[in-house]
């Protein structure tokens, strides 16, 4: 087990859960107003998430990939605020980088072939069961983006417990995302539900990967 940079022990375990603090009161506002339709609060609180969390890891010492990430996460987030078929592509190719970054942060470590397979078989269904609703312009990108975000998903096992649950949160996110794309049905609030496992997934992401690199005292989780 490595021990976390010296300029991140430098910083005040106080600015650390200040900065949690104003990440989880983000993702109040931001759930309460998709609940109440409040769509200024969400404009405002969602480009507001992952800059916090991602401060907040890096006051905990957390690897570049990690930050490299959640900062593409944020891009993302940005970007699909717009309802535009572009906007939607380049947020889609945002996340897609930041899956990238996640599978150089898991390296090589082990992870178990048969979850491996549990999520190939997920993948393979969700992309038959979606492919002929969807745009004819999207069904390519979606299942590349799907085949990265399940290998992230998978792979984020390899960290542990909490960083496997935030990848299959993230799956969760993304692919009740794609039913809507596809106009199959939704849960009643689509958008809150979406937004509650994603923000839920790179917390846990994020904890999981520092606790796995610099141990439980480290996070707080």
């Amino acid at each position: 087990m490595s021990t976390a940079p010296a300029a991140a022990r430098a910083v005040p375990a106080a600015v650390s859960r200040a900065l949690l603090a104003a990440f989880g009161l983000a993702a109040v506002v931001d759930l309460v107003s998709l609940l109440a339709g409040a769509g200024l609060g969400h404009q405002i609180a969602k480009p507001l998430l992952m800059p916090l969390l991602a401060a907040y890891a890096v006051t905990l010492g957390a690897p570049k990939p990690l930050t490299a990430a959640l900062l593409l996460g944020w891009a993302g987030d940005v970007l699909l605020l717009s309802d535009s078929d572009r906007s939607f592509l380049l947020g889609m190719a945002s996340f897609a980088a930041g899956h990238v970054c996640y599978l150089v942060l898991f390296g090589r470590r082990r992870t178990s072939p048969i979850l491996g397979a549990l999520y190939a078989a997920a993948l393979a269904g969700t992309v038959v069961l979606l492919w002929p609703d969807l745009p004819a312009e999207l069904r390519i990108p979606v299942a590349g983006y799907s085949l990265l975000l399940t290998a992230m998903a998978y792979r984020s096992s390899s960290l542990g417990l909490l960083a496997g649950l935030g990848g299959a949160l993230f799956l969760l996110s993304d692919t009740l995302i794609a039913t809507g794309v596809a106009g199959r049905p939704q849960l009643p609030v689509p958008d809150f539900w979406v937004m509650l496992t994603y923000v839920a997934a790179q917390y846990l992401l994020t904890a999981g990967a520092l606790r796995a690199m610099y141990g439980e005292r480290r996070t707080t989780v």
